[in-house]
């Protein structure tokens, strides 16, 4: 007894040692070590940029590089604002002009703000297409922007709302903007930006949150499938009295999944389907519930396509995940009144894309505004693979149909896909001669056209490519 007394009062005296050695280390380390902080400055022009760095304007692609300077001749109560000359739509140095404004360096912490506001102006009326903060071409984590502001020919205070300013710790993307002619026939014209900074007005209110555009949405899915949330906004009301809505990047909300283990999300909005089963993601802000949901069911594995075999040489891909597909301007066009409500890389299981078309009437895949046309006078055939996500009547189609030289001497061929050649919850592939369209040439195409009046409603399409034998 008297040797394990012993020995416990030995550990006793260790561990007491040994607890006051590591208080005492934790205070010497609380002393000595300095956290990081950034800077919560809150102006990005004044007259002049400040606290940018010497390398902080990146145009986007295609834009104007020079279109924005600063301007000692125009200012709200000065002389100086930023001038931004927003190019003819035909200018061969850019046919719009656009960029951000990034802080070159260490991000800002703009947790002590709630509104991105300035004084602007124009050369006369006009709307510019965005006007935000939060782009820093690293990962735009939390972009945000009001689309088709207006502008007049007089100064005017406009208010742009932090989401949620708690998430801006470091924030490097100052501001942003895009501006072209929609409005003006392809006509230039210039606007003036002044005063441009972070405000804490303690006036924008009575957030409207919305996830799915504010619907309940119900979707069905697979193991594996991965996607973002879509249509997500807020609006505020602002001192002026007037809403303000604004669009934004899903890292501002508070994703939450009911059933993690079929469908798990993570902070940024990224949801993965992992088990059969249903679950509804739904999402906060800033503490606020926001409105719309989507309900998803889980289907089980995905059978993917069979993987075509032709040769990259013999052929010319618009969606396929096997070759290089060519640039395409969008895969889910349709007219007024008949709306396609789901379409391009809506899919994306283990790694491959499908596109999914619900609420079918007729849709298009283009490749004709601001991409080049097809040229497939040397190809010999179209393949396209469907899945029908439906039970299949007898009387029941899809229809092909090819455009050629959209708009200018526009001519079409269409070839029928019977409901009996087609298989319910199973792909079927289809590989149609070109002859069959019937068209004189197929130097132009521009449109490929599904079709079925909503005899079938829902399908899944994967690779969609022309090739010769």
């Amino acid at each position: 007894m008297k040797n394990k007394t012993l020995n416990y009062s030995n550990i006793i005296l260790l561990l007491v040692l040994f607890f006051a050695f590591t208080l005492s280390c934790e205070r010497d380390l609380s002393e000595e070590v300095e956290f990081a902080t950034f800077s919560n400055s809150a102006e990005i022009f004044i007259d002049a940029p400040i606290g940018l760095g010497t390398d902080f304007y990146f145009p986007f692609f295609g834009s104007k590089a020079t279109a924005w300077t600063v301007d000692e001749s125009q200012g709200y109560e000065s002389n100086a604002s930023m001038r931004f000359d927003v190019p003819n739509a035909n200018d061969p140095l850019g046919g719009y002009a656009g960029a951000i404004f990034r802080v070159d360096g260490a991000g800002r912490d703009l947790t002590g703000y709630d509104a991105l506001t300035f004084w602007g102006k124009a050369s006369q009326g006009v709307t510019i297409g965005e006007l935000g903060f939060g782009q820093d071409f690293v990962d735009n984590k939390y972009q945000v922007n009001a689309s088709n502001v207006s502008f007049g020919t007089n100064w005017v205070k406009y208010i742009i709302p932090i989401p949620d300013s708690s998430k801006l710790i470091e924030e490097r993307g100052m501001f942003w903007y895009s501006a072209g002619t929609e409005q003006t026939g392809g006509l230039g014209y210039t606007f003036w930006i002044d005063d441009l900074q972070f405000e804490k007005l303690g006036t924008v209110g009575s957030p409207r949150p919305e996830i799915f555009n504010g619907n309940d949405e119900d979707s069905q899915t697979f193991i594996g499938a991965t996607a973002f949330p879509i249509g997500h906004s807020v609006t505020f009301n602002l001192p002026t009295g007037f809403d303000q809505t604004v669009f934004l990047t899903p890292s501002y909300f508070d994703w939450t999944s009911s059933n993690p283990s079929v469908v798990s999300i993570d902070e940024t909005g990224f949801n993965t389907a992992l088990s059969p089963g249903e679950a509804t993601i739904t999402a906060t802000l800033a503490g606020v519930q926001a409105t719309g949901s989507l309900t998803s069911t889980v289907l089980g594995n995905f059978d993917s396509a069979p993987t075509p075999t032709q040769n990259q040489a013999d052929v010319i891909s618009i969606f396929s995940d096997a070759y290089i597909n060519i640039p395409v301007d969008y895969y889910n066009g349709y007219f007024a009144p008949f709306q396609t409500t789901q379409g391009q890389d809506d899919i994306f299981i283990n790694g491959d894309n499908v596109i999914n078309y619900i609420d079918l009437n007729f849709v298009a895949i283009g490749t004709f505004l601001d991409v080049g046309s097809v040229n497939a006078t040397e190809m010999t055939h179209i393949h396209i693979d469907i899945n029908v996500q439906e039970a299949i009547d007898s009387g029941d189609f899809i229809n092909i149909q090819l455009i050629n030289s959209v708009g200018n001497n526009e001519a079409s061929g269409t070839v029928p896909i019977s409901g009996t050649e087609l298989s319910a919850y199973n792909w079927v592939g289809f590989d149609i001669p070109l002859a069959d369209f019937g068209l004189a040439s197929r130097s132009e195409l521009g449109l490929i056209f599904f079709i079925s009046d909503a005899t079938i409603s829902n399908i899944f399409v994967d690779n969609v490519y022309y090739y010769k034998e």
